[in-house]
């Protein structure tokens, strides 16, 4: 069996690495990094265990080289002919279908929607389609998205080594989203990064805005001060001991 692993994720690419390392799959694992992911690109260049790829300039010759496609974390859209006749899966940080698309947990956050993992099988819509595994997380009162999102991604490759074997097999069933739930693009979040200083807000809704924006080192929320520049705001949250 040939696998095909797509991934823009350092954090996941050495954790998937490292789990095929201490269980070896009786597969072989292709990886590859979008074009334009230049942190990637310096690092492994176009040789070694990754290599670059466009995907939407891929063709039949690509596509049927491999039993089975895997994005973990992938920054590129599958294209439409991949998803329809080929085996695609999708691990996703969110928890289908709520808060698909663009970083679920800040949305989340601000939403007061569920939170979670998703691993379903891919189509034509963005984070979605029928659903292999899931796993709720909690949202406790002093998360920022930082600390959901590192808590993510650990579950993640959790349920990628609970199901790897499972997903390699195909030993797995097709659960329907319940609904259409909702999506979420990288325009709402940037719509949403400036604040505006004369709207009214209840300290609730300051607290989670800020603590769904509040990211190190990214600087995400802002506002215009006097001299036209943007300047950023983060939040700082301490459980008692």
């Amino acid at each position: 069996m040939k696998v095909c692993v797509i991934t823009d994720n350092l954090y996941i690419y050495e954790q998937f690495v490292d789990l095929l390392q201490r269980k070896p799959q009786d597969a072989e694992f292709d990886f590859y990094y979008a074009t334009w992911n230049h942190a990637f690109r310096e690092k492994f260049g176009e040789n070694g265990g990754m290599r670059p790829i466009k995907l939407r300039e891929q063709g039949d010759e690509f596509f049927n080289a491999y039993d089975l496609f895997i994005s973990l974390h992938c920054k590129q859209l599958f294209p439409d002919k991949m998803v329809t006749e080929h085996t695609c899966i999708n691990v996703h940080p969110g928890l289908n279908p709520y808060n698909r698309g663009w970083f679920p947990q800040v949305f989340g956050i601000m939403n007061h929607l569920p939170i979670g993992v998703t691993i379903h099988k891919m189509d034509t819509e963005l984070d979605h389609g029928p659903i292999l595994w899931q796993k709720r997380l909690e949202l406790r009162d002093e998360d920022t998205s930082k600390e959901v999102y590192e808590r993510i991604l650990a579950t993640e490759m959790e349920l990628v080594e609970e199901h790897l074997l499972d997903l390699l097999t195909g030993n797995y069933a097709l659960t329907p989203m319940a609904d259409e739930g909702n999506l979420n693009t990288k325009q709402d979040f940037e719509a949403m990064r400036e604040i505006d200083p004369d709207k009214p807000a209840t300290y609730g809704e300051v607290i989670d805005f800020l603590r769904a924006m509040t990211h190190a080192p990214y600087k995400n929320a802002y506002y215009i001060g006097k001299d036209g520049k943007k300047v950023y705001v983060r939040i700082e949250l301490e459980r008692e001991d």
